[in-house]
């Protein structure tokens, strides 16, 4: 057992102690719901194990939820590859003859031995990975099923993984199929999912089938490549992911799992050339290349229109909103979502201290009125906005659409020229006493999945001491340069996706990054992106975003060199000259902004304290206009 295993099985048992619920991102949040058994807490009796036909309640197994009955299903998948996919199927007990509609979650995590390794479990049973939410919605009672698939590769599905390829599409394909056409099935499909089972949510609407009518997606991947790669560039869990997934493709089934399961679970002892195939594909650094292309889920978006619920965190570190504009305009259908100032959380996740990780009341009344609306065609009792966000002040408010964009404006950065050096003449300038200079940042080690992420993004300003933004204006730091705009008048919102475009002459890479500075030099860095620098003129979107600037605050721009430590890459050496630098902006006006319900995100001041630096304001080169036409 690796560290992080060791590591997650002893935070499952002490939860299991303390009936807390399950963590299921880094850091935990606490929620409704049961969690994994610990290997301590045996029964006196052999658990049932439902099977096609034999249904198995919570008195005859402790792991299937009150008030469902429990049934395993085995079915092929629709690329005609031979993989056979399983499924651990929930109905409402009390209604057994009853068809209802399905609530779809189709996942690597739903393994009856644990979600990313192994929890400690001594019978098996279905996963309790979304039991927050089937607690939450009291969906057994609200008449609905759940089915949890799990995509080839994982659990107790055949194949080799295809991390969001076109082999998992087809699972993602059968799976809809399948559940629309069971004898207790009225027909009517939506899927659900946070991280991973939320991009394979994307994947289904991006398929349109006819039976899918609704998708809650919270914090997916837009975009498989920009997970792994950005422009070009290797991202710090470009090796770490490709490890997580290997793994949890090959954790070993209970013993009391039965023989089909079992076998299908052991896939890849007999199939190594699995998990060398799902490495393989993540070294390929070439975005336009077919292996990410049939990856890029917001290209595959265009057109479609399956109701759609999103949530996504515009600081959040791990499934970050890269993309998310782009998906967002492709998709032509309704559209609710939350976005706001968070981590990596569900809708109804808490802190440590009670308090809600979005800010948010109403996760599961909101969630399943979208299902009963779209499922089942009820009306709604109550009008929800279309999109509640949360800006960077910690305030919500309600619109029909996002981003709304008032004004839309190209301002001129001018340009520079900074040493493409991974920051070394910015740690050469602050040496300590006697020569030292600060170490670079260590490179990220271990499994980084969708669920599990560092705390800290590595591309935090952290990396910018105090004092280096001044050593930059003089000359002596050349590992970036800064553009300062004039303080705004009055407060502007940059919203959607900021873009920079510039020319470069040299090689190497470059990073992009934008912050807000106060009149006192505090500054928070609140967008980055980096690229490969390639000939000719070169534009690169950051991360969308929705972050207000207060009048009297400066936005500075920040381009040059990629921190060593912070990214894969190895800097050049170069000196590059950037020309004819732009920033795109999409600006909103705050004051017209419609309130809504909702509380200061807790991670709000937890990202404003690891990414705030001091920065003393230079030179004004460009002016920010209001967010008013």
């Amino acid at each position: 057992m690796n560290a992080r295993r060791a590591a997650a099985w002893a935070v499952s048992a002490l939860a299991t102690t303390l009936a807390l619920t399950g963590a299921l991102a880094a850091p935990a949040a606490a929620g409704p719901g049961p969690v994994p058994q610990a290997a301590a807490a045996s029964q006196a009796r052999p658990a049932a194990v439902g099977t096609a036909t034999t249904p198995v309640t919570h008195a005859e197994n402790d792991r299937v939820p009150e008030g469902a009955v429990w049934t395993q299903h085995y079915f092929p998948s629709a690329d005609r590859s031979g993989t056979e996919l399983h499924a651990d199927v929930l109905l409402p007990e009390k209604t057994p003859n009853k068809r209802v509609p399905v609530i779809l979650s189709v996942g690597p995590y739903f393994g009856h031995s644990g979600q990313t390794d192994p929890e400690g479990w001594t019978h098996t049973g279905p996963s309790s990975r979304f039991q927050d939410f089937i607690e939450g919605t009291d969906l057994f009672d609200q008449g609905y099923a759940f089915v949890m698939v799990d995509l080839r590769g994982f659990g107790g599905s055949t194949g080799c993984l295809d991390w969001g390829g076109p082999g998992e599409q087809a699972d993602v394909r059968a799976a809809i199929d399948w559940s629309a056409k069971q004898p207790w099935s009225t027909g009517s499909v939506g899927m659900y999912g946070k991280s991973y089972d939320a991009a394979t949510g994307l994947i289904g609407n991006d398929l349109d089938q006819r039976a899918l009518k609704a998708v809650v997606a919270q914090e997916p991947v837009w975009d498989m490549y920009q997970y792994i790669y950005s422009n070009g560039v290797p991202r710090p869990n470009v090796t770490g992911t490709a490890d997580a997934y290997n793994s949890i493709a090959t954790l070993a089934p209970l013993s009391d799992d039965d023989a089909r399961y079992q076998a299908n679970a052991r896939w890849e002892e007999s199939h190594p050339e699995c998990l060398t195939q799902n490495s393989a594909g993540y070294r390929i650094s070439d975005q336009r290349d077919k292996h990410w292309t049939s990856r890029d889920l917001a290209r595959m978006a265009k057109g479609t229109d399956t109701p759609l619920f999103v949530t996504q965190g515009f600081i959040e570190n791990n499934t970050k909103p890269e993309e998310m504009q782009e998906y967002l305009d492709n998709h032509k259908g309704p559209e609710r979502g939350w976005l706001g100032q968070w981590e990596h959380v569900r809708g109804g996740d808490r802190t440590s201290d009670g308090r809600l990780s979005m800010g948010r009341e109403g996760w599961y009344q909101e969630t399943l009125s979208f299902y009963d609306q779209y499922l089942k065609g009820a009306e709604p009792t109550v009008r929800y906005p279309a999109y509640s966000v949360e800006d960077s002040t910690g305030a919500w408010r309600a619109q029909k659409t996002w981003p709304v964009v008032e004004r839309s404006v190209s301002l001129p950065l001018g340009g520079g020229t900074y040493v493409d050096d991974g920051g070394a003449s910015g740690r050469a300038t602050l040496s300590k006493p006697g020569g030292a200079a600060p170490k670079a940042l260590p490179q990220p080690s271990g499994e980084w999945d969708m669920e599990h992420a560092p705390a800290i993004d590595p591309a935090a300003p952290k990396d910018l001491p105090k004092g280096l933004a001044r050593r930059q204006t003089a000359g002596a730091v050349t590992s970036s340069f800064f553009v300062w705009s004039r303080p705004v008048r009055e407060a502007v919102r940059v919203t959607g996706t900021p873009q920079v475009s510039l020319n470069a002459k040299g090689s190497g890479n470059v990073m992009l990054k934008l912050y807000d500075v106060a009149p006192d030099g505090t500054a928070a860095m609140f967008d980055e992106q980096v690229s490969l620098l390639r000939p000719g003129r070169l534009s690169v979107d950051l991360k969308s975003t929705d972050w207000t600037l207060a009048a009297g605050h400066v936005l500075a721009v920040e381009i040059g060199s990629i921190q060593t430590g912070s990214w894969r890459d190895t800097p050049s050496g170069e000196t590059v000259k950037v020309t004819d630098a732009r920033i795109r902006l999409a600006l909103d006006d705050p004051a017209d902004d419609v309130r809504t319900a909702g509380d200061r995100s807790p991670y709000l001041d937890t990202y404003l304290r690891q990414y705030t630096v001091q920065l003393p304001t230079g030179k004004p080169g460009f002016t920010v206009p209001s967010g008013r036409l």
